[in-house]
C-alpha cells in the first residue's frame, strides 16, 4: 500500500488501484467489499467494451487479436517505479503476442486466454496537489498501434440516489443512469464533468485527450464516473483499428479529481 499526503488530502493506492481518496477527512472513493463493485479503480485497454459479438477478435494490421470486454490491461500486474511523499508511478508492460490468462473464462467468457499483437508500456502518473488528485496515463508503443482507452475509477455516493451530475451546464440523475443498464450512460465531447454530492463538497473531474465520460452503477451508494477515448455500447461496430485511435509512440492522457 502506498500513502500520497499533503497537509489536507490522503491518497492510498494498493498496487495500482486508487484504493482512497480523502481531503479533510472525508473519503470519495468507493470502498471495496461495499455493495456495487468489487473494485474502486480500473483502467480499460486496448479495447472498450464487450467483444463477445465479434467473437472476442479484433482485427490489426498484424494480427487478429483475442481481447474479453474492457480489454487485457486489467489482467497484467502493476510494478511500482518510484514514489515520494505527493507522487507514485506504476508500470505494466506487455511482450507482443505474449497469451495472459483471462479472468472471466470459464465463467464468463469462452476464450482461456488473450492476446494483442505489439508490445506496449502503459504508465500510471499519481500526483496531489492541495485537494486535487491528478492521474496521468502514458502510452509507450510503435507508432500508430490501435487502441481504445478508458479509465474506470468508482466514487462513493450517500445511498439516498439523490447525487446529481452537471457536465456543459446539462443535469442527469441517477436514474438516468440506472436505465442505462450495463451500457453505461453516455455523456460526449465533453472534458469536464461535476459530481453534485448532497453529504459533502462537491468533485470535479477534468481530462485531457478522452473527451468523453460514460457513468454506471446498479445502487444508490456508488458511481464509476468513466473518461473514455470512445463510447462503443451503442453501435453493432466491428472492432477493428479502423475504428480505434493509432498511438504516436508517447501518448498522455490526463484525468483530475479536484474537491470544491
Amino acid at each position: 500500500m502506498i500513502t500520497l499526503r499533503n497537509d489536507n488530502s490522503l491518497v492510498k493506492i494498493d498496487n495500482g488501484e486508487l484504493v482512497s481518496f480523502t481531503v479533510n477527512g472525508v473519503e470519495f472513493i468507493h470502498q471495496k467489499g461495499n455493495k456495487g463493485w468489487r473494485k474502486s479503480d480500473d483502467e480499460m485497454f486496448p479495447i472498450i467494451g464487450p467483444t463477445a459479438k465479434n467473437n472476442f477478435r479484433v482485427h490489426t494490421k498484424k494480427d487478429d487479436a483475442i481481447q474479453d470486454q474492457h480489454g487485457l490491461l486489467r489482467e497484467l500486474d502493476y510494478q511500482l517505479i518510484s514514489n515520494n511523499e505527493v507522487t507514485a508511478i506504476f508500470k505494466k508492460d506487455y511482450k507482443a503476442n505474449t497469451k495472459i490468462k483471462n479472468s472471466k473464462f470459464p465463467e464468463k467468457s469462452s476464450e482461456e486466454f488473450l492476446t494483442w499483437p505489439f508490445d506496449f508500456s502503459f504508465e500510471k502518473h499519481f500526483k496531489i496537489e492541495n485537494s486535487e488528485l491528478k492521474i496521468d496515463f502514458v502510452i509507450l508503443s510503435e507508432k500508430e498501434m490501435p487502441f481504445m482507452l478508458g479509465y474506470h475509477p468508482a466514487f462513493l455516493l450517500s445511498n439516498t440516489g439523490k447525487e446529481t451530475f452537471e457536465s456543459d451546464h446539462k443535469i442527469y440523475t441517477l436514474q438516468d443512469v440506472y436505465k442505462a443498464g450495463s451500457s453505461a450512460f453516455p455523456i460526449l465531447n465533453t472534458d469536464t464533468i461535476v459530481l453534485k454530492n448532497i453529504d459533502k463538497p462537491h468533485l470535479e473531474i477534468t481530462t485531457k485527450g478522452f473527451n468523453n465520460f460514460m457513468l454506471w452503477t446498479e445502487v444508490d451508494n456508488m458511481v464509476c464516473i468513466e473518461p473514455i477515448t470512445q463510447y462503443t455500447s451503442y453501435t453493432d461496430q466491428k472492432f477493428s483499428e479502423k475504428n480505434m485511435s493509432l498511438t504516436s509512440i508517447k501518448d498522455i492522457f490526463s484525468v483530475t479529481i479536484k474537491i470544491l
